[in-house]
């Protein structure tokens, strides 16, 4: 990890022995620039960090934005480029031990200007990529809904809807986690203020939205997500971090989307004029906005619904991307880490498991995509018998 700079060190033991509040002896610090970022000690539930900032002469409880790893029995830290640091947690399975803390990141420095205060963002660290979720925004009637349908039913291995939170009350035989994540209006409020949500809108009184999680986990599952949101929900999407393909579908005329709002025969006249009235502003929206990747217009359901597939790339001959399998591998508390380019070695460290077949277990981190407030996706693991010649040179880390 290389040698903390003077006064870093040096405020690091005033601050020990000013009796800083130090929870645990795990807690380990990793400098980047002028900052030391401490790592370890448990808060109730999750791995707490803190901040020592010489620029302002002290330390710093920074907010703590992302899903936070819980407690371990140990870790390693390594900083790595582009404002983060890889935390690997000892004792812990690979499929829940590798997460990375953002420090300095595009998301990390937006929510330090939004919050005004010092941020850092936890990632966990998951095993391949996954297929960009897909946005489908349009007024009510315009068909949208039917589109998702056929598509569910043409490919119903390959998508997959995120279940969205609201602080309203189940109806009737509506169940938990299926049609609604149904919460506290004061859990949701500190999820959406901690970042954790793609997008929300208060209707009636109740709060509605997306959040990161329900996203990630339909992606977990090896689908493709599908997010059906209005314009604003879009544009608030839009403004994540997330990487989507964002699609408007349109009516061919405002007469044609009267014609079948009409034709339903579900809504009073009052409802129908209210409807076309936030028509007319979502069309407008839709197509000047600069939000949308494309502008799907639904005047033939089947040619619709043609383009709609060859816009996601959908031939006939697609499978769905497979759900990541377990590592099968558990990280030993004796470990040591090293590191070359952007591979980072893990070596297991006590006897008994230096003799083992595929004693070097590797994270090619060289494909990431993603981050905070999400998964950071695209991590390569493999075991290797013991260090090739490519590996020569490398620098210990801990």
């Amino acid at each position: 990890m290389g040698e903390a700079p003077a006064f870093i060190e040096d405020d690091l033991q005033k601050g020990f022995s000013n009796g800083f509040d130090l929870k645990s002896k795990d807690a380990t610090p990793t400098v980047i620039g002028n900052k030391a970022y401490l790592i370890g000690g448990a808060d109730d539930e999750s791995v707490r960090v803190q901040v020592l900032d010489h620029s302002r002469g002290g330390w710093v409880n920074p907010t703590v934005l992302g899903t936070k790893p819980k407690p371990c029995k140990g870790h390693s830290a390594v900083p790595l480029n582009e404002g983060r640091i890889l935390v690997i947690q000892k004792g812990s399975s690979l499929d829940d031990g590798v997460w990375f803390l953002e420090v300095d990141t595009q998301y990390a420095r937006e929510q330090r200007k939004i919050l005004g205060t010092e941020v850092v963002a936890w990632s966990k660290g998951v095993k391949g990529n996954a297929e960009k979720p897909v946005v489908i925004s349009g007024p009510s009637g315009v068909g949208k809904g039917t589109l998702i349908s056929m598509l569910m039913k043409e490919f119903p291995s390959m998508f997959g809807f995120s279940v969205s939170h609201t602080t309203r009350a189940p109806r009737n035989m509506e169940k938990d986690s299926i049609h609604y994540h149904f919460t506290e209006r004061s859990v949701m409020e500190k999820d959406i203020k901690d970042g954790k949500f793609l997008e929300f809108a208060s209707v009636h009184e109740n709060l509605y939205g997306t959040s990161v999680e329900a996203v990630e986990v339909v992606a977990d599952a090896g689908k493709r997500c599908i997010l059906d949101i209005d314009v604003q929900g879009a544009r608030s999407v839009r403004a994540s971090s997330l990487e989507a393909i964002f699609i408007f579908v349109s009516p061919p005329s405002m007469e044609e989307l009267e014609k079948r709002l009409r034709a339903r025969g579900t809504e009073t006249e009052e409802q129908i004029l209210k409807r076309l009235r936030n028509a007319q502003a979502e069309m407008e929206q839709g197509k000047s906005s600069g939000i949308f990747d494309h502008i799907l217009y639904n005047d033939n359901l089947e040619e619709c619904y043609e383009n709609l597939k060859e816009l996601l790339g959908l031939d006939g001959n697609v499978t769905a991307t497979p759900k990541s399998s377990p590592y099968g591998v558990d990280l030993p508390l004796d470990l040591s880490i090293s590191k070359i380019d952007q591979k980072i070695i893990i070596e297991r460290g006590s006897p008994e498991l230096k003799t083992a077949t595929k004693n070097l277990i590797v994270l090619d981190l060289s494909t990431l995509k993603g981050g905070a407030p999400g998964r950071t996706r695209g991590l390569n693991v493999y075991a290797i018998d013991s260090f090739s010649d490519e590996l020569n040179g490398f620098n210990q880390l801990s």
